[in-house]
């Protein structure tokens, strides 16, 4: 595969371009928070002009903290879990099933848009075990083709804040009646993130527009009784931000007297089912 791959997005999808650039240029820090090389060897293979995104390295780690977070967690549930069901809805060009390398007993499927899933297909491998399911998240159809014979790992990293509440709940509803056991781990926006959407460079240069706020993990379990919290922190609280350096170390000392401004990016994880 010599040749360079064309890339043509628009709105939410587009964002997951920054997203992939922003993890290549935390690959090459001295120190990263995450390390993800294949993030560094998919940009060499896209015919993009990543410039024209105009954000820098410093921002990296408004991602990569949340992204070595799930990785974490995303390693724990499969350490517990050998022979389960991934679904990582929303996936972008992330490359977690690369990163993490589950064992022969998990089937992982990846989840998103069908252009987005055109360009995975271009990018990157396959491998065993490992399906691409080209739908949007909130189609219900896509869901039934998953066998839910085993536990749920479903992953929802970056991308709640663009659906609505109703669309929200309603997936995460959907997930928890078709499998009997499993974990929801996913990401929110407070209000304060959800209303200063307009000064969030990532979100700007897509034309995107952000729609659901959730600002403690009560606003969830209220509407999805079958959910119960295992753990919930955020940007700032994350056991990864202890990987990062610079700016944003200072930035921390600030917002703790600014709680909307501290808890403005949320780390959620929860089971469903009976427990093991």
């Amino acid at each position: 595969m010599t040749n360079k791959v064309s890339v043509d997005l628009t709105g939410p999808a587009k964002t997951m371009l920054s997203t992939l650039y922003l993890k290549a240029l935390d690959a090459d820090f001295d120190e990263p928070v995450l390390g993800d090389r294949f993030a560094r060897s998919a940009i060499e293979r896209i015919d993009f002009n990543w410039d024209d995104l105009g954000i820098g390295s410093s921002w990296a780690p408004l991602l990569t903290v949340r992204t070595a977070q799930y990785d974490i967690w995303a390693h724990q549930f499969l350490a517990a879990h050998a022979n389960a069901t991934v679904v990582h809805v929303g996936c972008g060009m992330d490359t977690r099933v690369f990163r993490i390398d589950p064992g022969t007993g998990v089937q992982w499927y990846d989840v998103d848009f069908p252009g987005v899933i055109d360009l995975r297909e271009k990018v990157y491998p396959s491998r065993p075990n490992y399906h691409l399911v080209a739908s949007s998240a909130t189609d219900p159809a896509w869901l039934d083709r998953i066998p839910a014979d085993r536990p749920l790992l479903f992953l929802a990293e970056g991308m709640s804040m663009y659906l609505t509440e109703d669309q929200g709940i309603a997936l995460l509803r959907r997930v928890t009646e078709r499998f009997s056991s499993g974990e929801v781990q996913i990401d929110f926006f407070n209000w304060l993130a959800i209303k200063s959407q307009k000064t969030q460079t990532l979100v700007r240069r897509s034309n995107s527009t952000l729609h659901w706020a959730v600002n403690r993990p009560d606003d969830i379990l209220g509407q999805v009784p079958a959910l119960r919290l295992l753990a919930a922190t955020t940007f700032f609280g994350a056991s990864t931000f202890e990987r990062v350096s610079g700016p944003f170390k200072v930035a921390r000392q600030v917002v703790r007297l600014i709680p909307p401004l501290r808890d403005s990016l949320q780390y959620h994880r929860y089971a469903f089912g009976s427990p093991d």
